[in-house]
């Protein structure tokens, strides 16, 4: 897994990287960050599920970031905690579920387990067009129930929204997607059902089994790949690898959890 970033500062910022593949695996990594000619230093913050954040306060001016890792078998499966139970039923900024409850029990009634997470997929799926660009950064789950368009991240959104209309915790996490065209970043839904977290890609652009967590939260607001504050930062570059010794298939027939 390797990501380049090449970002431009308009003045002094504390910035806090989301890009490293989560604790729970054996992994090989470097990060470096570039400050012209100047090598600086983040320090690591952990979040919850895992989640690794890298913090600094860069100075104005160009600042290159080089991420690679080498990652060897796979990790538990992700643990169940009571908080996660309440706090993914919950509606949040991007995924209104309580403003998307009638449509979710009028499509989806009497549906429960893997069927309704195969339901609500193919839901999503056939009424979005995977569009680069269709989307806005503050765009939630209702905008893109209108729009019928998006990214990942908006097929994501509606996915989790209206699973927790239905009483069904789940959340977002952004990954890393072997086999995923184009290559980026890759965000998907996970669901809490039969006892644990299983994957939902309602784009079904890369295998299921093939994902390696990055972050977790209950909405893109918590999985972002960079936030910034103290200054603008322009995006000037940013290039994403992922590949694995043997790419899997997709049984859709399956529950996959995210690994």
């Amino acid at each position: 897994m390797t990501t380049h970033l090449e970002l431009q500062l308009h003045g002094e910022a504390d910035l806090i990287f989301s890009i490293a593949v989560a604790r729970g695996v054996e992994t090989a990594e470097t990060l470096t960050m570039r400050a012209g000619s100047v090598e600086l230093e983040p320090h690591e913050v952990i979040g919850r599920h895992g989640t690794r954040l890298h913090r600094l306060t860069a100075p104005a001016g160009p600042l290159t970031i080089d991420y690679s890792a080498e990652v060897t078998g796979q990790s538990a499966p992700a643990p169940v905690e009571e908080l996660d139970v309440i706090e993914y039923r919950r509606p949040s900024r991007y995924c209104e579920s309580d403003t998307l409850f009638a449509t979710a029990k009028s499509e989806f009634a009497g549906v429960a387990g893997k069927d309704l997470l195969d339901a609500v997929s193919s839901w999503v799926g056939d009424r979005l067009i995977y569009v680069p660009g269709a989307s806005q950064p503050t765009d939630g789950a209702v905008a893109t129930m209108l729009a019928r368009a998006g990214v990942c991240r908006d097929y994501a959104h509606l996915v989790v929204a209206l699973l927790r209309a239905l009483d069904v915790p789940a959340r977002i996490a952004s990954v890393y997607a072997p086999g995923l065209f184009p290559m980026d970043f890759h965000a998907v839904a996970e669901a809490h059902i039969e006892g644990a977290w299983r994957v939902v890609d309602a784009t079904a652009l890369a295998p299921r089994g093939s994902l390696l967590r990055i972050a977790t939260g209950q909405d893109a607001s918590g999985t972002a790949f960079l936030s910034q504050h103290g200054a603008a930062v322009d995006l000037r570059w940013m290039a994403v690898t992922a590949v694995v010794d043997d790419l899997p298939g997709d049984d859709l027939t399956q529950l996959v959890a995210l690994r």
